[in-house]
């Protein structure tokens, strides 16, 4: 497995070792002591799948308290998959990385807790799989506006497909309830 920190270093990209033949091909997508040893330890708790037409865009969500680290992967289709450290305090408050994830070339993303995510669909249709480290908690759910232009987020879609309530959260610096950073 190739292991990328991103520009936000705690942001991981992780390339697994994909096995391809006549009949497709096989990854390992989670194997404990090896996602340990790059600093993903979990445990995880819960498994979630979206499936999510062109156009669509998600987030940008995080819980807080009760923050989830989220393992992610796309299934089939393609999307642009955004982080922001949104934790206060952090010498990178606001900033984002965004990057394109393939099922034909299968990546994972690895988004600790403190950091609010988002993703829009590239494909006609995509699935999208995320392992995370702590229950969904309807009371800790938040969100924050995709095109704050505070963060300045380059989506790769024009006039997106978003829930009611993504169309109406709150840009950053309006949040009243955020994650603190207790880095080094």
């Amino acid at each position: 497995m190739k292991i990328t920190p991103s520009a936000l270093p705690e942001v991981l990209i992780l390339e697994p070792r994909v096995f391809p033949d006549a009949r497709g091909h096989f990854f390992e997508s989670w194997q404990q002591e090896r996602y340990a040893e790059a600093g993903i330890a979990g445990p995880f708790v819960q498994d979630n799948v979206s499936r999510s037409v062109r156009g669509t865009l998600r987030g940008l969500h995080f819980q807080e308290p009760d923050a989830q680290g989220k393992l992610v992967t796309v299934l089939t289709g393609r999307i642009f998959d955004v982080a922001v450290d949104i934790r206060r305090g952090s010498p990178r408050f606001g900033q984002w990385i965004g990057t394109t994830v393939d099922a034909a070339q299968p990546r994972q993303i690895w988004i600790p807790p403190g950091f609010a995510h988002g993703f829009c669909i590239l494909s006609d249709t995509a699935d999208f799989m995320y392992k995370c480290t702590e229950y969904y908690r309807p009371d800790s759910e938040r969100s924050i506006r995709w095109d704050d232009p505070g963060i300045a987020i380059d989506w790769p879609v024009v006039d997106p497909l978003l829930s009611g309530k993504d169309a109406v959260a709150p840009p950053l610096s309006e949040a009243s309830i955020l994650p603190d950073y207790h880095g080094t």
